[in-house]
């Protein structure tokens, strides 16, 4: 904590400061606002939070509430994993090139998946007509999920999948390939978007009404914490609330609030919180005003550490 003096005095710098830069005529705007519409200080400092508790309300990366991050040294303890995302028409195309990043280096696998593939259409349906792979890789059946994956080992690597409406399915054929290979579901390593909510607010690729919707992605979670230890049985997106033309405040506000009640409908289930919260993966969005988005980050981890502790009463720091 800094002293009232010492405040007073940074206060009385920062006002010469402003009338200096002001004087010189030197900015090129009257005012900087970010994309949100926030106003943009020409510095920053102590006296913009001044009853700012170091220790509580910022403390160490590692530590509750986790505004620094979840790890002590972040990606200087080990590099993040490195997945393309990638989907190119038919799965023989996508095989091909999903070998082809794994040998320059990619770490994981990004399954872009193709229109009629996200509302669940076979792709000879009059439904799907004119949109094969035009935004990412056909899987109709089971055999095509077996060629699109030929020759991968999926034991060895973690596998996003964006997939939302039919996820349940689409997860249950990447099962199916996985134990073709000889692969324990217990080791399989990856996550699956399958977040209903945010289609229903933004992307609007959903296909039944929201309430047998998240009775399917209760199942998927749930089936996922008793099943599959190492996968994240959901993805809530705040990036595409954020494309939609939301303000960060927004995405922030829209992405907590699905995902609490994911959390809720999974105690409702009966499920422990403990059991499936440390399975809950986040995917925001990251726009050009760097400052405000380290900002919203900081404040999504301490909001979701509070509530997952203080109202749904989990124990686990990794639920926190």
């Amino acid at each position: 904590m800094y002293d009232r003096t010492h405040l007073e005095r940074l206060k009385t710098q920062r006002e010469a400061f402003d009338r200096k830069v002001e004087a010189s005529g030197a900015e090129r705007e009257a005012a900087f606002v970010t994309s949100s519409g926030r106003p943009i200080r020409r510095l920053y400092g102590p006296t913009d939070v001044p009853d700012l508790d170091y220790e509580r309300d910022l403390g160490l990366p590692g530590d509750y509430p986790y505004t620094r991050g979840i790890h002590p040294t972040g990606y200087r303890g080990r590099p993040w994993t490195m997945r393309m995302f990638a989907g190119f028409g038919s799965a023989e195309e996508t095989n091909a090139r999903f070998k082809y990043l794994l040998s320059q280096g990619q770490t994981g696998l990004s399954i872009a998946f193709d229109l009629p593939t996200l509302y669940g259409y076979d792709v000879d349906s009059d439904e799907a007509y004119g949109e094969f792979g035009k935004c990412g890789v056909n899987v109709s059946s089971l055999a095509d999920m077996e060629v699109l994956l030929d020759g991968i080992p999926l034991g060895q690597v973690s596998t996003s999948m964006t997939i939302n409406s039919p996820a349940a399915v689409i997860w249950a054929m990447y099962i199916a390939v996985a134990e073709k290979q000889g692969v324990d579901m217990k080791g399989l390593r990856g996550t699956l978007q399958n977040d209903i909510l945010k289609e229903y607010i933004a992307q609007k690729e959903f296909i039944f009404p929201p309430e047998p919707s998240m009775r399917i992605v209760t199942d998927t979670i749930e089936f996922g914490t008793k099943h599959m230890p190492e996968w994240n049985t959901i993805s809530i997106s705040g990036y595409h609330i954020r494309e939609a033309g939301s303000t960060a405040t927004q995405e922030l506000a829209f992405t907590l609030s699905d995902g609490f009640e994911y959390v809720r409908w999974c105690l409702d289930r009966g499920m422990d919180v403990d059991d499936f919260a440390p399975r809950l993966s986040f995917f925001f969005n990251c726009h050009n005003d760097f400052f405000e988005e380290v900002a919203k980050f900081r404040a999504a981890r301490r909001i979701w550490a509070h509530e997952m502790r203080e109202t749904f009463g989990a124990k686990q720091p990794r639920s926190w």
